[in-house]
């Protein structure tokens, strides 16, 4: 028997807030098994169980705010331990569960069953985004479980009159928005209406539903950062519009009586960051570095291999830059790895880039891409994408936000040339790449103009130095020249 507890999603958490429990008591939980979704200071993240039992009692309500550590569930190691509430005597010990599905037996089992068919966490988690009401699903799996087959049916069999296919939190996020979902196109399974759908559909709005601010729209409040050029180009008025314009969008909110509660929101994740960047400035001496790197072979390749493709699946030049400097972060330890001050540094025998994304919001997060070294520049890409879109949707993994090695910033989106960034603790390294620009190049005594593109890296002199710093940098300059290897 133990406590699933409040984790630590990051090294700038103190606390979180329930949003939604994905279990409930007599529920059979595997580890790594999505059990609650928690809301950070930066963002709403769904958060996986560490061991494997049943859940005995939930300690911690939908809603409250608890310090990390804080006891969240009790999970038990055979169901005979599991209290049962709601009848009016405990149920007899019963042998242990073989299956996510089926976790009791014997008559209260079956009293129980009539009240809440059996159906395992992931399925639950399929029906709460589906929009599903399990209670009134037959359940076709051992034992009267509902299985996932069960709830794909109720969906299709749900007539689509006079009801909108979406989940707990997307209906809560519209009700908030002041959105109507039966307005909003779904892009979930079935057509249902996802988070991401209602958040585009208030940013898609007409002038008068928002805030106006100098014409820019509020897609454009919060470029992606490390994704480049994954759509058409925008006019230049658009793309080239001032910092601060794009700022003032950030915490706007259509309806009056929520706007208070996003500033608040949007100023809570300020000061979590900001109380972290100043930890990181007064205890870990920094030093920067810069290089610029030539793209030129990079490119070519690029443009050669993108013109065999269809538009949805062509490479961008931050997939190769990403994967370069997970390359050499894996050639330089130094740069990939944690520091904490009881045993020094760690170096991790995994590269698991962190990238730093910008929140529609407001405010910044860097989920992780695990094991970027190994994956093909194809597969980065599609993780990476796909992360940035869950970043921004609420939908990221514990383990996404607290195993980053070391972390990219890339703001070349913004038209900014060079960043340096602020290290992460207990990270040791950030890397920073700016835009692709032409640049006037000289070389054997002749001049010409290529492609080419600024990378920082910002390090801690505690475990490396400009000797292992500049190899770092060169490595990722030597990579990008032989982009078919990469």
């Amino acid at each position: 028997m133990g406590d699933f507890l409040m984790p630590s999603l990051g090294a700038d958490m103190e606390h979180g807030k329930i949003v939604e429990w994905l279990v409930k008591p007599g529920d059979y939980v595997h580890r790594g098994d999505l059990v609650a979704v928690v809301d950070t200071d930066k963002t709403v993240m769904d958060v996986e169980s560490f061991q494997e039992g049943v859940v005995a009692e939930l300690l911690v309500d939908v809603g409250e705010t608890v310090p990390i550590g804080t006891p969240l569930a009790r999970i038990t190691q055979t169901p005979a331990e599991v209290g049962a509430p709601r009848h009016e005597a405990p149920a007899p010990p019963l042998p242990k569960a073989g299956t996510a599905g089926a976790t009791t037996t014997g008559p209260a089992a079956a009293a129980a069953a009539k009240e809440a068919p059996p159906i395992a966490p992931p399925v639950r988690h399929l029906a709460h985004r589906l929009g599903v009401d399990t209670a009134r699903i037959h359940g076709t799996g051992k034992g009267g479980a509902i299985t996932r087959a069960d709830v794909e049916h109720a969906v299709a069999a749900t007539p689509s009159a006079g009801r909108v296919r979406s989940s707990p939190r997307a209906r809560r996020l519209a009700a908030e928005l002041g959105v109507d979902l039966s307005a909003v196109s779904g892009t979930g399974p079935e057509g249902a209406v996802t988070v991401a759908d209602v958040q585009h559909a208030a940013a898609a709005r007409p002038p008068e539903a928002a805030v106006p601010v100098a014409g820019v729209p509020a897609e454009e409040t919060a470029p992606e950062a490390g994704a480049e050029r994954t759509a058409p180009a925008e006019p230049a008025a658009r793309r080239e519009a001032p910092a601060p314009l794009r700022e003032e969008t950030a915490p706007a909110v259509p309806a009056a009586g929520k706007t208070a509660e996003a500033r608040e929101r949007v100023a809570s994740l300020r000061r979590a960051i900001g109380t972290l960047m100043s930890r990181s400035k007064k205890t870990i001496p920094h030093y920067y570095l810069s290089t610029t790197l030539d793209l030129r072979a990079a490119v070519d390749w690029m443009q050669s291999v993108n013109a065999q493709r269809p538009v949805a699946s062509r490479l961008v030049p931050s997939a190769l830059l990403l994967k370069a400097a997970a390359l050499a972060a894996k050639e330089v330890p130094e740069v990939n790895g944690f520091y904490d001050d009881d045993g020094g540094f760690r170096p991790s025998a995994s590269v698991h880039l962190g990238v730093a994304v910008a929140l529609r919001q407001g405010g910044l997060v860097a989920p992780a891409i695990h094991d970027a070294d190994t994956l093909a520049v194809d597969v980065l890409m599609e993780q990476l994408r796909d992360l940035v879109s869950r970043a921004r949707a609420g939908r990221l993994q514990r383990a996404e936000m607290a195993d980053p090695t070391i972390t990219v910033t890339n703001l070349g989106d913004l038209g900014v040339e060079s960043v340096f960034g602020v290290i992460y603790p207990p990270q040791v390294a950030m890397v920073g790449f700016g835009r692709v620009m032409e640049q006037p190049w000289a070389q054997n005594g002749m001049l010409g103009v290529r492609p080419a593109v600024i990378a920082t890296l910002s390090a801690d002199h505690r475990v490396s130095d400009g000797l292992r710093g500049g190899r770092y940098l060169t490595r990722i300059d030597e990579l990008l020249q032989k982009p078919e290897e990469l």
